[in-house]
């Protein structure tokens, strides 16, 4: 068996919305693993900047656009060689509006890059992986997919992805396609951490509704999907893995005074 350092085998890994934030430290983690990584971004400087730190290779793509997605899909394989992996991360995040004051435009950029830019882009590339006979995909959704909150864009087109999820991997399973979800919590992205320091947007801090404790570690993020591309992962398809820092798994102790303090240690 490989050791964790080489399980990429050199093979092909694309992740779209590799320029920043998750996509960027997945990415990097997978580039570290062994795996030829291409990050694909609408803002292409950002994902050459992030392919130029660890060896791999950076492309235009707009998820918002089916041809942008056919386009990169074709150009990354006739450049680099067929690809194994393929991770979605690209979204758009809503503002924090009432549905009633919430433009149509605006929900439907929402719903188009988190849903209908996350089936494309299966379709693309898992169907190339599907007529090879093996592959791997991971879509980053969300907590708030399985617990709606006043995200009410956002919150559907991540429930639409786990479904989406459950049936890729039906439909291509016996094809050596793996097809999973990841759904992070309260991850401490930068724009998180100063938004709960300043009071802002949360009535109550993530931090107190988590089993943990605690935010989620981007890096945490990125470990639970290197593992799912990853053929230590083999026997795992159609799942959705929450690294939420146990916020789902708590949502019922609110009404109850919150989660219980920890026990003294001896």
């Amino acid at each position: 068996m490989s050791s964790v350092s080489d399980e990429g085998h050199d093979r092909i890994a694309v992740v779209l919305g590799g320029g920043n934030g998750i996509g960027a430290q997945t990415g990097e983690l997978l580039s570290e693993r062994g795996w030829k990584v291409v990050f694909a971004d609408i803002a292409l400087d950002a994902a050459e900047a992030t392919a130029t730190r660890c060896g791999g290779y950076g492309v235009h793509v707009d998820v918002l656009d089916e041809a942008s997605i056919r386009k990169a899909a074709a150009a990354i394989e006739e450049s680099w060689g067929p690809v194994y992996a393929m991770v979605n991360s690209a979204a758009i995040f809503q503002p924090q509006k009432p549905p009633e004051e919430l433009p149509m435009e605006v929900w439907d950029r929402i719903v188009n890059s988190g849903y209908r830019g996350t089936y494309l882009s299966n379709v693309e590339f898992g169907k190339r992986m599907a007529s090879r006979g093996g592959g791997a995909i991971v879509n980053v959704s969300s907590m708030v997919g399985q617990r709606p909150n006043h995200g009410h864009a956002y919150y559907s087109a991540k429930a639409a992805v786990n479904m989406l999820t459950e049936g890729m991997a039906g439909e291509w399973g016996r094809s050596g396609v793996r097809v999973n979800a990841v759904s992070p919590g309260f991850v401490a992205v930068p724009r998180m951490v100063d938004q709960i320091r300043e009071g802002k947007r949360y009535a109550i801090s993530p931090v107190e509704v988590s089993a943990l404790g605690r935010l989620v570690e981007v890096a945490e993020v990125a470990e639970a999907i290197a593992f799912l591309v990853s053929d230590r992962a083999s026997g795992i398809t159609g799942a959705n893995l929450n690294v939420d820092a146990g916020v789902l798994a708590t949502n019922g102790w609110v009404v109850h005074g919150g989660v219980p303090k920890a026990r003294p240690r001896s």
